[in-house]
């Protein structure tokens, strides 16, 4: 809850519509989540969406730090 008391908004989901799983590291090669990620998404709480999220940041920041 928002200290208001309301609900806290639910952060949108990062899909490019660009889903193709990547065998090698087992993430989407257009949002980076994993599987289990993807598939926990839609119950997920707005706290829960933003550690995916977080998570998300770091692993695109890994991505492109690669030559």
């Amino acid at each position: 809850m928002s200290q208001g008391g309301q609900p806290e908004p639910s952060p949108p989901s990062p899909c490019l519509g660009i889903c193709l799983m990547d065998p090698a590291t087992r993430m989407c090669r257009g949002c980076l989540r994993t599987i289990d990620e993807i598939r926990r998404w839609y119950e997920a709480s707005a706290a829960e969406k933003r550690a995916i999220l977080g998570r998300l940041a770091v692993r695109r920041l890994a991505t492109n730090a690669k030559p």
